[in-house]
């Protein structure tokens, strides 16, 4: 069931946020997205990634974005940060174009964490973590931001200024890499499973952190994840992905399932139905291809990859059976 809800005032809501509500944090409406090809348009035949989605939150939410792995959850949040370019009706954030207003993110209105610093190395690989002999003090104090809101979250996420990049913890990294995320006051919020590597401590200092943005700044935030410990009472809204098609929006208070049981017994509840109906679509996939006649192919001799043509080995055929 979608639905388009405003917060409640007990989400920190008074007079000062009537003005902001008049315009949506966030807005999608009838949302289609796929992948390019390398002509930039989208492959003859494939189905949209994301389908028929549209979402409304006002400004002050705290919403969960929840679904399987390939449900579209990081494609979604790559679009609602602009990294992604789609018609600019579709998508509003602050009223404005994701995509094709630079300011928003240039500003720190809007604001993006996902993923791990990462970066590719020549002859060593590719997504290899970032490990600079440098200073988390040098890291922080080198983006410009006020001084009591960097103190704040240098105290929040337990930071220690004398950390060194190349010699600390994963998770102590990701410490960093959320503090320099949140140093500019934000309007609109996108996490993408940032809190992965955090320990317990450190995730519920954060999560109470982000609370206190929503309510007392009107800020927005989507948040994406499959940890569910500590979220039962945090998010206003939630929003439930499956095959790219939006499930079910709903205020977290109207939603029967999380009066009886709790948030991640929930989620696997729709997981679990969402992963029966994906099963049986396979079935019937595999079913109506295996009815189909066997399609005789030409190939020209050589196999993908190799210099050695299949003409050469043994039991090899120019004819492929598909």
């Amino acid at each position: 069931m979608v639905s388009t809800i405003e917060p409640s005032s007990q989400n920190g809501h008074g007079p000062e946020s009537q003005n902001r509500a008049e315009v949506p944090a966030v807005e999608i409406n009838n949302l289609h997205f796929t992948y390019p090809g390398l002509d930039g348009q989208p492959p003859p035949g494939m189905p949209p990634l994301i389908q028929d989605f549209s979402m409304t939150l006002q400004a002050g939410s705290r919403c969960l974005l929840i679904g399987a792995n390939g449900a579209g959850k990081t494609t979604l949040l790559k679009i609602l940060g602009g990294k992604h370019m789609v018609d600019p009706s579709m998508v509003r954030v602050l009223g404005r174009s994701a995509f094709h207003d630079t300011t928003l993110e240039s500003s720190g209105e809007l604001s993006y964490l996902g993923g791990e610093w990462r970066r590719d190395v020549a002859f060593a690989g590719f997504d290899v973590p970032i490990q600079m002999d440098v200073s988390a003090r040098k890291m922080i104090f080198g983006v410009q931001a006020d001084p009591a809101r960097r103190d704040r979250l240098i105290k929040v996420l337990d930071i220690d200024l004398d950390w060194r990049l190349h010699t600390v913890s994963d998770g102590q990294r990701r410490r960093v890499q959320i503090c320099m995320g949140l140093l500019k006051p934000f309007k609109v919020l996108l996490l993408d499973e940032i809190t992965v590597d955090l320990d317990v401590l450190a995730r519920a200092d954060l999560l109470t952190f982000l609370v206190s943005e929503c309510a007392e700044r009107g800020a927005t935030i989507i948040y994406a994840t499959h940890i569910f410990d500590g979220l039962d009472k945090w998010a206003t809204h939630i929003s439930y992905v499956a095959q790219g098609t939006l499930q079910l929006f709903e205020p977290a208070e109207a939603i029967p399932e999380l009066k009886e049981m709790s948030l991640m017994r929930t989620v696997e509840k729709w997981l679990r139905a969402d992963q029966a109906l994906v099963k049986a679509a396979r079935k019937r996939q595999k079913e109506e291809a295996d009815k189909r006649p066997a399609a005789m192919l030409m190939n020209n001799g050589w196999a993908g990859g190799r210099l050695t043509s299949t003409v050469a080995l043994p039991h090899s055929s120019n004819r492929v059976l598909r």
